[in-house]
């Protein structure tokens, strides 16, 4: 594994083209890395969807954050579609939600220690009842990547109940990429970190997902729009068309398993 100084100093400047690396891992392949892993060391996963290859593109810090991670796993079957046209690049998707929702459902134990960091308190305690888990929940204030102080409550949180099993990132792009990136830098904790976004919402029925179908198709993000149009329609609809450009502009690398 290269150590996180040698994989800054790969990052790419704010020039004419940007290098994504994707890791090699669908939703099946990866569960064993994940089912793996250990309390030995620390880790932590980013799921780029769509928004995080453009911010990816346009803010050199979610970068450095991204270049720290352990395993890039792409989140977005649209995106993948649409590097096929472009690039002519076969890419594997492993989805944050499918992701989330096989490790705890699935791989975690009833003697694991797991860590959730975001979401409703009462919905992470019924996860904990219906499959018979012992999670650990932090809920820190909205806006609270701004306030030195709460950052600082987040961290201490998490690295006092290390080492775990699983930590569950659920605090939206880019927060939890810099928290993620922060445990790493301060180097305290030990166990796997999965930045997942609203992976826990589906899971606890906060959100609606989109049937397997519209997945497929790749359009799991117009589901969540027209669910949600004023919340995500800036997001979708204003923001999200410039991954035409940069998709057509950057470069696609396929980083195989050691």
């Amino acid at each position: 594994m290269n150590t996180t100084a040698t994989r800054a100093a790969r990052i790419p400047s704010l020039s004419r083209s940007i290098v994504h690396a994707i890791d090699d891992f669908d939703l099946g392949s990866f569960r064993k890395i994940a089912a793996n892993f250990g309390q030995q060391r620390f880790g932590f996963v980013v799921t780029p969807n769509v928004d995080h290859l453009i911010r990816f593109h346009e803010d050199w810090n979610f970068r450095a954050s991204y270049a720290a991670a352990d395993y890039v796993l792409l989140d977005s079957r649209f995106a993948a579609r649409l590097a096929a046209i472009v690039t002519g690049q076969k890419l594997p998707v492993c989805t944050g939600s499918d992701l989330t929702r096989v490790l705890l459902t699935e791989v975690a134990q009833a003697s694991d220690r797991i860590v959730v960091v975001g979401g409703r308190p009462d919905d992470v305690a019924r996860l904990a009842r219906e499959h018979g888990l012992t999670i650990l929940h932090h809920d820190p204030p909205m806006g609270f990547i701004r306030d030195p102080r709460a950052v600082e409550e987040c961290l201490q949180f998490i690295e006092a109940a290390s080492p775990f099993r699983f930590c569950f990132l659920a605090i939206g792009s880019p927060q939890q990429e810099a928290i993620a990136a922060r445990l790493r830098q301060r180097g305290i904790v030990r166990g796997l970190a999965l930045c997942v976004g609203a992976s826990l919402d589906f899971l606890t029925g906060v959100e609606r997902r989109a049937p397997l179908w519209v997945q497929r198709l790749g359009c799991e993000w117009l589901f969540r729009l027209l669910q949600n149009p004023r919340r995500l329609a800036r997001r979708y609809l204003v923001r999200g068309p410039r991954i035409f450009f940069y998709l057509w502009r950057d470069r696609l690398v396929l980083r195989r398993a050691a």
